[in-house]
Parts: C-alpha cells; sequence; structure tokens
C-alpha cells in the first residue's frame, strides 16, 4: 500500500515522503495503526511503556522490550531479539496503545520471555537486510521446483528471510498432512540457511498476499482485519442473497468476510417478518411465500395453482393474515390487501436537455445510398440511334 503523494520501494518504504512507512495518511503499510495518543504527554512521575510494536513483512507484527532505554519512535528500524540471530523490522506503535494492542492479542504485559530490542539498525544492518528481501523471489521459485520434483502436495505461498539472512520462513498451504523431512533437507543446503515450514489458512494466506476485492478496495484482511471470525451460508440466507459460490466466495476461497459486517441489521429488521414457510390460507386457495424486500417491508406471495402472478403485501397485512388462519378463518383473498397499498407513482427518469442538444447520435453521418452501376452504359445511347434511323 501507498499513499497518493509518495510511492514504495521493493522494501515497502515510501520514496516520497521520507517517513518510512509511517506517513500521517496512515497507508502506507499493511494493519497499520493510528496513534491517537501521540500528542498527549504523561502524567507526572508516569515511565513511558517500554514494550514497542514491530512490524515485518506482509503486515507480521510482534512485540519487543525496550530494556536498554532506546529513543524509539514510530518508523525507526530496528534490530531486534530472534531465534537464532537477530530480524529488522519498523517500529509500528509505541507508547500505551500497545498496551491495548496486546490485550487484543492476548499477550500479557508481565511475561519474562518477551524478546528484546537490540538497538537501531545501522547502514549495515540494513543493507543486509535489503539483500536478504531482494533474494526472496528466486528463492520461492525454485523453492516451488523442488517442491514439484518431490511431488508434495502443497502449495509455497511466501518466502520470508530473516534480517541477517541466516534464516528463512517457507509459508505454505496444504489440505492434507505433509511430509517434508526430504524438502527441508534440500532447501538448507540448495540456499545454504536454517529453514522453517510454518503452514497457514486460506484466509491467512489471502492477508499475506493482499489483493483487490470484488468491490474494487484492497481485501479486508489485508489492510485491518485481524480477527477471522467464521462465516456460513445462513448469513447469505438472512441477506437474501443467492447462494451462488462464485459470488460469495472471496480471493482465499472461503465464503467473504464481509457477510457478516450487515448481518446485525437484518437480524434486527427480521425480528417482525413472519416466518417465509408459513402459508397464508385464503377462499381461493393457499399461498406461498416467494420473495420479500426486508428494509422496504414488502413481501410477495402467489397461489400455489397459479405461481406466475405474484401478489405484494405489506408486513402488517401479512401478519394480519396469518392470525385469521390461527383463528381458524380464512382471508377474502390476496388481491383484497393488494389493492388497499397506495403507491406513489415515480416519474419515470428521462434525458435531460443539458447544453440543448437533446439527440445523442447528432454527430452520426447520414448515411447516402449508393446508385447502382449501370451494367451497359450504352444501351440507352443505342436505343436512341435507332430511334432517329426510323424517323
Amino acid at each position: 500500500m501507498s499513499c497518493t503523494s509518495c510511492s514504495s520501494s521493493i522494501n515497502g518504504l515510501p520514496l516520497g515522503c521520507k517517513n518510512n512507512g509511517a506517513c500521517a495518511s496512515g497507508s502506507c503499510d499493511k494493519m497499520n495503526v493510528f496513534d491517537w495518543l501521540s500528542n498527549m504527554s504523561l502524567p507526572n512521575g508516569q515511565e513511558p511503556f517500554n514494550i514497542v510494536e514491530v512490524r515485518f513483512k506482509n503486515g507480521r507484527k510482534g512485540f519487543y522490550r525496550n530494556t536498554k532505554g532506546l529513543t524509539i519512535s514510530i518508523g525507526d528500524v530496528v534490530a531486534v531479539e530472534s531465534s537464532p540471530g537477530h530480524d529488522v523490522g519498523v517500529v509500528s506503535l509505541t507508547g500505551e496503545l500497545v498496551k491495548v494492542q496486546m490485550k487484543k492479542k492476548r499477550v500479557s504485559t508481565s511475561k519474562e520471555d518477551i524478546n528484546q530490542v537490540y538497538r537501531k539498525a545501522s547502514e549495515k544492518d540494513i543493507e543486509i537486510w535489503t539483500n536478504a528481501r531482494n533474494k526472496e523471489v528466486e528463492v520461492q521459485r525454485k523453492s516451488r521446483l523442488i517442491i514439484t520434483r518431490l511431488g508434495l502436495k502443497m502449495k509455497l505461498s511466501d518466502v520470508e528471510f530473516q534480517g541477517d539472512g541466516n534464516k528463512a520462513t517457507f509459508y505454505y498451504t496444504a489440505d492434507e498432512r505433509v511430509d517434508f523431512r526430504q524438502l527441508i533437507r534440500e532447501l538448507a543446503g540448495t540456499f545454504s540457511l536454517r529453514v522453517e515450514m510454518k503452514q497457514v489458512g486460506l484466509r491467512q494466506e489471502a492477508s499475506r498476499l493482499g489483493g483487490i476485492g470484488s468491490c474494487g478496495r484492497e481485501l479486508c484482511c489485508s489492510t485491518w482485519l485481524t480477527d477471522f471470525r467464521s462465516v456460513s451460508t445462513s448469513a447469505a440466507r438472512y441477506q437474501q442473497l443467492s447462494l451462488n459460490p462464485q459470488k460469495l466466495a472471496g480471493q482465499c476461497g472461503k465464503l467473504k468476510c464481509c457477510l457478516n459486517y450487515e448481518l446485525d441489521s437484518y437480524m434486527d429488521a427480521l425480528k417482525t417478518f413472519p416466518k417465509t414457510n408459513v402459508w397464508l390460507q385464503t377462499e381461493k386457495g393457499p399461498a406461498v411465500f416467494q420473495k420479500m424486500d426486508i428494509f422496504q417491508g414488502w413481501l410477495w406471495y402467489a397461489y400455489k395453482e397459479n405461481p406466475v402472478t405474484w401478489h405484494k403485501l405489506t408486513v402488517a397485512q401479512t401478519n394480519q393474515i396469518i392470525e385469521l388462519n390461527r383463528n381458524k378463518s380464512k382471508a377474502t383473498s390476496l388481491e383484497e390487501y393488494a389493492l388497499e397499498l397506495e403507491f406513489e407513482a415515480t416519474e419515470t427518469s428521462k434525458f435531460t436537455d443539458v447544453v440543448g442538444q437533446d439527440s445523442l447520435t447528432r454527430f452520426d453521418k447520414p448515411k447516402f445510398k449508393r446508385k447502382k452501376k449501370r451494367k451497359n452504359r450504352n444501351f440507352r445511347n443505342n436505343k436512341k440511334n435507332l430511334q432517329k434511323k426510323k424517323n
């Protein structure tokens, strides 16, 4: 991601504003958190929180303790403790908001095993880190060839090098359990580094790689969504959506997370609606539910013997008919209730004459018909000569 005022380099650092991923727009990196407490001072006698949040590749974040009392601000490149060696990342959050993030991710602030920040990254650290990041695409390509040669049923989605270049984490997805012991040996021997295999789910893979959704915006899971709640097909049913897996599935192949966004509003609106499996008993015969408009409060029913003709009713009218059926009485007809509805006539939208020209084909040239060529041009002249001779 990058804002409109700057472009990003290969390492994700902006080239224009030079803020190292911490510009004021808050859109130069994935999973960015706006520090709304940055301009507020701490109470007297309170020491600043000594744990910072560090961001790595593709939105991966970790918490590290500043035991050495370094002056660290958002956007600084730091070298942090890792196993083994050290890693390099960008500070994404400092101060009191780190407590909120740790509580959200269920990380205790009193844990002693929290890794520490070694130092601010030097030029040599950044150079090694940059060279390691540049190798990731080629390493990923060669690793996929090795996986294909070994015949393993797994998909390698991403490769992430550690800041010191001595270790690489390979992210993969697989439907079944994979024995990758031989793969680790070949990867370690080919690239001369420590190898760590980490299996991720399909949604985690989509969040790491990113992409554009059907709405035209970047994926929610790669920009701001952190928790992946389960999405069921009942969410689509409540919203009256067609159960088309091609339209309901996202980039990960699972149901879209945005199906849960408006589900609560639909559930609240459906509290006054009758059940769709209830038939309306009328003197003309039973009527079956066809469709509904939740926010307009309309329902369409059709007679069982004539399913082509639909009759529109309101929620109040439908509940009234159901109440009559409970009292063992039938409604007269659906037409009687449909005639009670007064619909305001809406004017059809017409083309507005804005510039004094209402013809959309005013620039089209008229087509002239071409005259047919005479097959024999001398036929007419010969006829005239014959008439002169006779005279």
